[in-house]
């Protein structure tokens, strides 16, 4: 019998059919994949992003799964963002006790300086913390805890127990301004755009107390 060589056609279907059961399967080992290390990355993810909150609130401080109880902000010139952002309630016994806020300075020196602040239900600012910039290493890198050379009294920490009501616009400035706030010579862009933003994150919460600190 003659043997009939396959055509142009069918090796092309061929190659296809091979490329496709390839591709199903490669999808599915990814998926796989996936699937087994999801939960290792999600708890991963909620540690760090737990340290980050211990530093502004201690988990004294409330009795609640943080992470699981948070509300959904629409975007807010008050918090500097251009978007949603998430805000975290603390609560004790089942009443309010603090807010943790995700807050940004779009003015920094070297552009948009990400913040964490947590503000107790008094309206007192609890913590503020720094989560991402691009300051100046070596000047405007001190509004971070781990590099400021004052490690008794970083600068970060000047805004414990404030709060919008307590104290005026004048004071909420660094001293060069005439304000209260202390800031590094040649370095006033970045302390002035960070003071800015956690004043407008007071103000956002004393604006929104009812809807941030109610009970379930």
């Amino acid at each position: 019998m003659k043997r009939h060589e396959p055509t142009a056609a069918a090796m092309a279907v061929r190659t296809a059919v091979i490329l496709f059961v390839f591709v199903i399967i490669f999808t599915g080992v990814l998926a796989g994949a996936y699937l087994w290390t999801k939960p290792a990355l999600e708890a991963s993810a909620a540690e760090e992003k737990m340290k980050l909150i211990d530093e502004v609130l201690p988990r004294s401080a409330y009795d609640n799964e943080l992470l699981k109880d948070t509300l959904t902000l629409p975007a807010s010139p008050l918090l500097g963002s251009d978007g949603e952002t998430v805000a975290y309630r603390a609560t004790k016994g089942g009443r309010p006790v603090a807010v943790v806020l995700e807050a940004a300075a779009p003015d920094g020196y070297s552009g948009r300086i990400r913040l964490l602040v947590a503000i107790a239900v008094d309206g007192a600012v609890s913590g503020v913390r720094v989560t991402q910039h691009k300051e100046t290493p070596g000047l405007g890198d001190y509004i971070e805890p781990k590099k400021d050379k004052n490690k008794a009294r970083p600068w970060i920490t000047q805004f414990d127990g404030l709060s919008y009501a307590a104290v005026t616009d004048k004071d909420w400035k660094v001293k060069k301004d005439g304000g209260r706030f202390d800031f590094v010579a040649g370095a006033t862009v970045t302390p002035r755009a960070v003071v800015k933003a956690v004043r407008k994150a007071t103000r956002y919460v004393a604006e929104n107390q009812n809807r941030l600190y109610a009970s379930k």
